[in-house]
This record gives structure tokens, sequence and C-alpha cells, in this order.
């Protein structure tokens, strides 16, 4: 006579006499199943293989069934997410390059370790001296964090819509950024550059007139509407700033004969003073150029902020003035801001020797 096989705990037949068999188990992370298999022999065969997935720590055979997600999916969520974002181009560039190198990855596969590794080799492909090639660079640590949110950003919108269950992205480390551009224009330097806009890109020379002299970030100075524009008390009222607040700009004489350069007979509030797409406008299609003619280097558009606010402090206006007038949230970056020309500093050292 065959002899009944014991069912192990965890495997039990209910109701009584009625040949059905059920498990019950606790898989890896302690929550309790309850499984109707059937018959006893497959009952037991699946506790056990349930038992062993609990032990190794295994993912549930639902999430296993399931198709594999790719970064590449996740990339897609994140620019959905993003779309109507101030910076959607920004995160449309940094998904291109993501999506070639790492797309076809399996998200739930990626380790912080993985990402850390990419991160660190991170190359950017820019024109060399050759402009008939590009060349391979190294990107800054600035620009290597700036990945590693969009990464983080990726998994979030993963984790929202449970495709994946945790997010690497957020374990990888952060760069220390550099301390930043200290390039900033001379009264000599400006005066020549705007000569060469002036010459080159007339229609271009209010724009950067008012960038010098109000210290707005791009996306702030082209998103402005002549509605926030009140030269009579000498203010641009700004609603859509880079760390979320409003914030009222002060214009000098210079600004505000810029901004009346620009007006014309029947613009309405909601216009926008300068009709670009600020998704896709980028000034360095026409300031390389003048740069190059007026033989200045090291500089790039979002230096004339660090010029605005390296010109304050040269006249001398305090951390806390350059903070509110740059918008800055901390006296931190108001510092970074304020740094000084040499020949300043030294005439301020020089009141040391005054006669007594």
């Amino acid at each position: 006579m065959r002899t009944a096989v014991k069912a192990p705990r965890g495997v039990y037949e209910h109701p009584a006499g009625t040949g059905i068999w059920h498990i019950h188990y606790y898989d890896a992370q302690g929550k309790r199943h309850r499984e109707k298999i059937g018959k006893k022999s497959d009952a037991i065969r699946i506790y056990q293989s349930r038992k062993a997935d609990a032990a190794v720590g295994r993912k549930m055979p639902e999430l296993r069934r399931s198709a594999r997600v790719t970064i590449s999916d996740l990339i897609d969520l994140a620019l959905a997410a993003t779309a109507s974002h101030k910076d959607a181009q920004g995160y449309i560039n940094r998904s291109a390059i993501v999506r070639e190198e790492l797309g076809a990855e399996v998200a739930e596969e990626m380790t912080p370790q993985k990402l850390d590794t990419w991160l660190n080799g991170l190359q950017m492909r820019v024109r060399g001296k050759d402009k008939a090639r590009k060349e391979a660079r190294k990107v800054s640590n600035g620009t290597q964090n700036k990945y590693r949110a969009f990464l983080s950003l990726c998994y979030r919108e993963g984790l929202a819509n449970g495709k994946v269950t945790s997010n690497p992205a957020r374990l990888t480390r952060q760069r220390k950024p550099s301390t930043g551009r200290e390039r900033f224009l001379s009264r000599e330097e400006y005066n020549r550059l705007l000569q060469v806009i002036q010459e080159l890109h007339p229609d271009h020379a209010p724009e950067f007139i008012i960038s010098v002299h109000t210290g707005m970030r791009l996306s702030e100075q082209f998103s402005v509407t002549w509605g926030q524009v009140d030269l009579e008390r000498k203010t641009v009222r700004l609603t859509d700033t880079k760390n979320g607040s409003n914030r009222t700009v002060r214009l000098d004489s210079d600004a505000i004969a810029a901004f009346k350069a620009l007006q014309v007979q029947g613009q309405k509030g909601t216009e926008k003073v300068w009709g670009y797409d600020t998704t896709y406008y980028r000034p360095r299609k026409w300031f390389v150029s003048c740069l190059k003619e007026a033989k200045i280097t090291g500089y790039t558009w979002h230096c004339n902020r660090h010029t605005f606010c390296s010109w304050l402090a040269m006249v001398g206006a305090s951390i806390s003035d350059i903070m509110a007038l740059a918008g800055h949230k901390t006296t931190a970056m108001a510092a970074r801001y304020s740094h000084l020309s040499p020949e300043h500093t030294l005439s301020v050292v020089e009141r040391l020797s005054l006669p007594r």
C-alpha cells in the first residue's frame, strides 16, 4: 500500500476531504500570501518553490512575469512628466545621451555602482580645434550631477507608475561642483564687446545690455512679457524664476534705454519682449562670433550675470544687496558671485598706505 506524503506546514486541504489544497507562506518582505492550488502534490511543489524564492530574496512571481522595463521606458515617463517644464529642452538633450548609452539596460538590474561608473566616464562630443569634426571631452562635476538628477527623475517616475521598485540613482555619489566661472567683463571689455555686437548684430544689442545690467538668468529674461515691464517704476516683475519665487528686477538707465529701443506701437501686455521660443533659443548662435571678434576669451552668456554681480560688489554693494538683486536663495551663492577683480582689491589694500 502506497504511503501518503505528509504535507509540510503551510500546505493544507480546505475544506477538509475535498481534495483541494492551498498554501500559505511569507515572502522576502514578510508579507503573508495564500494561494489555492488544487492537487496536493502540486501544492507541495509550489510551496517549496515559493519558500525558496523568499529565502534568496527574489521578487514575487507576478513581478517576474511582467515585462522587463528598460531605462529607455523610464526616460519616456520622465519626458512626459517634464513636457511643460521651462527646462524641457534640457531634459530632452540629456535624455538623448542617456538613451543612447543606457537605454537598453534593464531598469531593475541597474545598481548605484554601475551608474556611478557611467557618470564618471561621461563624455560629451564637442567641437575641437578642427571644426570639421568633434572630439570627446570629459564633462564637469556639475554636468555629472545634472545627469544624476535626470536619472533619479526617471526612476522616480518609474516608481510612481509601478514600473520599478527602487531608485538606484538616488544612492549614487553627489559630485562636488566647481566654484563656478569667475569670469566677468571689465568696463573696457564690455564697451569693446558692445561695439562689436552693434556692428555685427545690432538687433541683439538691447538683449545683451539688459542681460548685463539686470543680471537676469537666460530663462528669466527671454520669458518676460511687456506686462511685467514697468519703465516708470524702473522694474521688471519676474514670476517664473529658477528658484520658484517671484522677484522684482531693478532697471538702471542703460537697461531702460534698451527696453525702450525694443518697444513698438500697439504692443500688448501679454506679448513677450523677445519673440523667441525660450525652449530652443540660445544666444550663443550669434554671441560666440562677437566674442571672437572682440578678442574676449573664457566668457559665456551666463557670465553676463556674473558681470552684473561683480560690478555691484565693486561699487560697494553688500552681500545681502547682491543676493536680493540677483535673486539668490542663499548668501553663499551671493558671496560666490561677489568676486572682485584683482585691480579693485589692490586699490583697497593700497588705502593702508595712505599718509597719516
